[in-house]
């Protein structure tokens, strides 16, 4: 029997690859599914089931272009209603793959659908659990995703996943595996780790949430410091629940090749955003006016979601060459599918043509300490975590994500700096900022970072939020 993980950072998500005796299993597989064919392929052995943990909410799974693809059914757990055909477990069913047997344990609590699945191998030994957003490493999954479907409130989801896993979960041998379906950095939990594997053993021994001495208690711990979901959370469980277009297809119309006039007219004729996947260095030096710059090389997907919310907004692709084909299937795990084309030779293409170029005031951090004074507004668009170990003193803490909430205190009128760990997230909101009209701030290259390295004072005490006057 193997095991094996596959886990991809950028999402920091975990889809599993069982096999037993020439059949497989897979659970809850990416969006693209050919790198799971080519393995079947490889290794010679028939996917026999697709597990579902549950209604994924922060990835589109790939579970029905696999299941077109092999024939093989999807498995969801008790009380799933998808929009298609599927076995809709019991709590305790089993199902033999190979001489290995995955059974179904019903964990409601994220999601009233959500399920485990014990992996028993060969011997009859309770060898691994998968445990989707149940238990993660270091957390659990929050409760405040399915609310709005169960009619339910998070302290009353809270408490059944607290059952679930004192019921289900920790009565399981210490040696048993954990592999759960995200890692640190995904926005289903607040406190996980950043390893990947674990066994039960040492996360009843370390996990904050296992560890809490009764029911009330852990309802406490669980929801408190929640963060509003990002928006588009909810549009990515419709799609896994009620379908979505093929992959292939995806892919095939977002290849579209278009010449700047090409691009220039279908972003004028279709209200198409245009989504700039450069670094951030190559988008301050020079970038199509109004373009959102979001790096391919970061996380650049979950930012998208946060960013543009709605997964049906035509999207056009300015790419380093050779890069359209990642663009697109990171943004298809997420649920964009909705790409129109990509400038064909790049941002280069489109200077050469002599269209009107844009630019981002950007200064690197010594810089920035020389121009930094008493009265200085910086924002530190950090995640509250990051701003309250140490940030530049006096500096507001706007996230990133909250951009939206906190654009509007801003006065065009009043210069500022802007900066987030190493430049990533504050290329993002420079962009979004410049696209909205605002041209009053430098961006500093290297974020906190290299602003650290510098004399510019720093503190670790939390100030009370503040508005600019206007």
């Amino acid at each position: 029997m193997k095991v094996e993980q596959i886990y991809t950072g950028c999402l920091a998500q975990g889809a599993y690859y069982i096999v037993s005796d020439g059949e497989a299993a897979i659970i809850d597989p990416l969006r693209e599914v050919q790198p799971y064919l080519d393995r079947l392929s490889k290794d010679g052995v028939r996917l026999k089931y697709i597990f579902e943990t549950h209604f994924h909410a922060d990835f589109v799974s790939g579970h029905l272009d696999l299941s077109k693809a092999t024939g093989a059914p999807i498995v969801y757990g008790p009380t799933a209603q998808p929009a298609f055909e599927s076995i809709i477990a019991t709590d305790g069913q089993e199902f033999k793959v190979g001489k290995a047997t995955i059974k179904a344990l019903h964990t409601p609590g994220h999601t009233m659908e959500s399920t485990t699945y014990l992996l028993i191998n060969e011997a009859g030994e309770e060898e691994a659990i998968f445990s989707g957003d149940t238990l993660f490493l270091g957390d659990v999954g929050r409760p405040d995703l399915a609310q709005k479907a169960a009619t339910m409130t998070q302290e009353q989801l809270a408490g059944m996943l607290y059952d679930s896993l004192m019921q289900k979960i920790m009565p399981l041998p210490d040696t048993v595996t954990v592999y759960p379906a995200h890692g640190a950095g995904s926005a289903c939990g607040k406190n996980m780790q950043k390893e990947t594997v674990d066994s039960l053993g040492n996360q009843k021994r370390t996990n904050y949430a296992l560890n809490q001495p009764d029911k009330a208690s852990f309802i406490e711990a669980v929801t408190e410091g929640l963060l509003a979901p990002p928006g588009y959370f909810g549009m990515n469980v419709a799609m896994n629940k009620l379908g979505y277009e093929s992959f292939d297809n995806v892919m095939q119309k977002g290849k579209q090749a278009l010449s700047p006039n090409a691009f220039e007219s279908a972003a004028e004729e279709t209200g198409a955003l245009i989504l700039d996947t450069r670094n951030s260095g190559d988008f301050s030096k020079g970038f199509i006016p109004n373009a959102i710059s979001i790096g391919l090389k970061g996380d650049f997907a979950p930012w998208v979601g946060a960013m543009i919310v709605d997964v049906k907004q035509p999207l056009l692709l300015v790419v380093d060459e050779g890069n359209i084909e990642e663009a697109i299937t990171r943004l298809s795990r997420v649920g964009f599918d909705n790409v129109l084309g990509y400038l064909e030779g790049g941002f280069e293409a489109w200077k050469q043509s002599g269209k009107e170029v844009d630019t981002v005031h950007r200064i690197d951090a010594a810089q920035f300490a020389t121009a930094l004074k008493e009265d200085s507004v910086v924002i530190d668009v950090r995640k509250d975590g990051e701003y309250a170990a140490e940030h530049v003193d006096g500096a507001y803490s706007w996230p990133l994500a909250s951009i939206n909430d906190w654009i509007k205190d801003l006065n065009p009128e009043q210069p500022f700096f802007l900066h987030c760990a190493g430049g990533y997230r504050s290329m993002i909101a420079a962009s979004i900022l410049q696209a909205r009209g605002y041209r009053n701030f430098s961006e500093v290259y290297g974020g906190y970072n290299a602003i650290a390295k510098t004399e510019v004072p720093k503190t670790d005490f939390v100030c009370q939020s503040k508005q600019l006057s206007k």
